[in-house]
């Protein structure tokens, strides 16, 4: 069972990957065929059911276009 719920604003993402180094589970990835309408290429969640929700992926985002929902319960 998922802690937390990883979502980007693909629009406004750079493809930098600073959120990719630091995510303890490694659930980031870039996506190397999926282009925003800026051209960049996007960070996808590969396994949202080992998402910890720990946020250390909207932290480091330069941009904030990171959201990180922790589960209730």
């Amino acid at each position: 069972m998922p802690k937390g719920r990883v979502s980007f604003d693909i629009e406004k993402c750079k493809g930098c990957m600073l959120c990719v180094e630091v995510c303890p589970k490694k659930i980031l990835v870039l996506d190397k065929v999926s282009l925003n309408k800026k051209g960049y290429n996007i960070i996808k969640v590969i396994d949202p059911d080992n998402c910890i929700g720990c946020a250390f992926c909207a932290i480091m985002c330069p941009d904030s276009v990171i959201t990180v929902e922790k589960d209730k319960g």
